[in-house]
């Protein structure tokens, strides 16, 4: 079968639950943004900040990459800019042939420009909202949930966990930790983590990312978390094709890893695209899941991790109907909702492009 072409992968419907607003940016906006603010930037050239932006994310190193959202987040800040952000997200998603997502961000690193942390909310919701209108005015409509970030490393997450309750009938859908893992372990948020299964509002957890097994295992079975994001470290407890414990637990019940295939290469959590774990897992049977995380930061779209995962690991249409169909499943959507999406939407699509 002749491999799909980039302009057939785009036109694909897609699902994307785990990329971020703040490293998800125009370069073209965040150098505006930055002027309109006054804020220097490493290149104000917008295809210099990109490749800025790819080299650095490039070093291997999390802590590294993560430091690189010092600029978009600076202009994140201010209400205008943070409008504008969320509206050109989602005609982001809507011109790269994605029909769902989620998009995270934490609340906590925008205030301090006038806005408090319901306000950050509001106002992210407003964008997103009219970025909706005007992918769907255009033809090419999108839904876009959202998840408030806590930072792992800070002591606000149960204070963040209250802000998802109070929106989750406003267009946030559900919840999440993240940061440096290392030295931060899930379990520090517990209070967040129990609060949130009392009020019925599900989270993810990034895991095994830039730390092993006991984090997955924490995030899974001490906090109870629905989802994980990354997970790739997963592969510790896989010996020569057979699932341990945890992995069997996660598999068996249909645990969706959010795995970010470029994105794990910088940070070093994988090697490269052909022997990133996704495949394995995939073949397996783990609800495993395509991501971008972030766009500006990894330079990367979902119709480019799908281009690498056909070209350097020999995915087919159907594996990526699968991915796609497994990130609806494991989205945080109402069962209906999420099915209705698969059925009117993904499965025909899949269907003309085979």
């Amino acid at each position: 079968m002749t491999a799909p072409d980039t302009e057939t992968l785009r036109r694909l419907p897609k699902a994307v639950l785990h990329d971020h607003l703040d490293g998800g940016l125009r370069p073209r906006t965040l150098v505006e943004l930055a002027g309109a603010v006054g804020h220097s930037l490493p290149a104000t050239d917008p295809e210099a900040l990109a490749a800025w932006y790819f080299e650095a994310a490039n070093s291997g190193d999390l802590v590294r990459y993560i430091a690189t959202f010092e600029h978009t987040i600076a202009v994140m800040r201010h209400r205008e800019g943070l409008l504008r952000v969320a509206e050109e997200y989602v005609l982001d998603l809507a011109a790269d042939g994605v029909v769902y997502g989620e998009v995270r961000y934490a609340p906590e690193l925008l205030v301090g420009a006038g806005m408090t942390l319901p306000e950050v909310v509001e106002t992210v919701q407003e964008g997103l909202a009219a970025g909706m209108a005007r992918a769907a005015a255009a033809g090419t409509p999108v839904r876009v949930g959202t998840l408030l970030c806590a930072m792992r490393m800070a002591d606000r997450s149960r204070e963040v966990a209250g802000l998802a309750v109070a929106f989750r009938d406003a267009g946030v859908v559900g919840f999440d930790i993240a940061g440096a893992e290392d030295g931060f372990p899930p379990a520090d948020h517990l209070d967040a983590f129990r609060y949130l299964r009392a009020e019925n509002v599900p989270f993810t957890i990034h895991a095994g990312e830039a730390h092993g097994l006991p984090s997955i295992h924490q995030a899974i079975q001490v906090c109870g978390a629905q989802r994980i994001g990354h997970g790739v470290r997963i592969t510790d407890d896989i010996v020569d094709g057979k699932p341990g414990r945890l992995a069997e637990w996660i598999r068996d019940r249909r645990i969706a890893l959010e795995m970010c295939p470029t994105s794990n290469l910088q940070t070093g959590a994988a090697g490269s695209i052909a022997g990133h774990p996704i495949t394995l897992l995939r073949d397996l049977g783990f609800r495993v899941t395509l991501n971008t995380d972030n766009r500006l930061v990894s330079g990367t779209t979902m119709t480019r991790e799908m281009s690498l995962l056909v070209a350097e690991a020999g995915w087919t249409v159907e594996d990526l109907r699968t991915v796609t169909v497994n990130a609806l499943k494991g989205a945080f959507l109402p069962f209906d909702e999420r099915n209705e999406i698969i059925r009117d939407v993904v499965l025909p699509g899949y269907a003309a492009a085979l």
